[in-house]
């Protein structure tokens, strides 16, 4: 009996297995699903897609809940510990940690939905949460950045450019799988 025929088989059955599966590692990876709880109920409670703060966390902290950026911006969705400050005040919370998932979470959620309220849009929310709201304020205050006063047509931060257009990645693909 020939075993010719083994090898392509077996390359054939190996690549289809490993388009399979080793892309999904691949994404896995890139795209983590992690603290599903905390985010769910951080959604629920401040009317913010799950997609929107999975793609938030991904893009400012890698899901590394023991972030800290050189500007002193803390956890999973990276807050400056004076912005939670205020955002705990609000919530009436006393006491929370940082490096906290659920609290960190919750209090990233309240901070994009305070923003959201305050801009017409997502892509200017985002520019608020990455580069502040005093910056978005007198970028759209500025014909050359805004047409309207609400959109920005040009964002003039590289750093926040790039945090939109990661932004977007993440959301493509975590609006389809949450």
């Amino acid at each position: 009996m020939s075993m010719k025929w083994f090898f392509p088989l077996f390359c054939a059955i190996s690549l289809v297995f490993l388009s399979v599966f080793g892309i999904s590692c691949v994404y896995g990876h890139l795209y983590p699903i992690k603290y599903s709880q905390e985010v769910s109920l951080a959604s629920k409670k401040f009317g913010v897609g799950r997609d929107v703060i999975y793609s938030t966390i991904n893009v400012e902290s890698g899901f590394n809940k023991n972030a800290i950026s050189s500007k002193g911006a803390v956890g999973l969705m990276q807050l400056l510990p004076s912005t939670a400050q205020e955002l705990a005040q609000k919530l009436n919370i006393a006491k929370y940690d940082l490096k906290d998932p659920q609290d960190n979470i919750l209090l990233g959620t309240y901070y994009l939905s305070i923003l959201k309220n305050r801009f017409s849009g997502w892509k200017e929310t985002l520019c608020a949460y990455n580069a502040g709201p005093t910056n978005v304020s007198s970028w759209l205050a500025k014909t050359e950045f805004s047409e309207d006063g609400k959109t920005l047509k040009k964002i003039p931060f590289k750093e926040t450019r790039e945090y939109v257009l990661k932004f977007q990645r993440n959301l493509k693909y975590y609006s389809k799988k949450v």
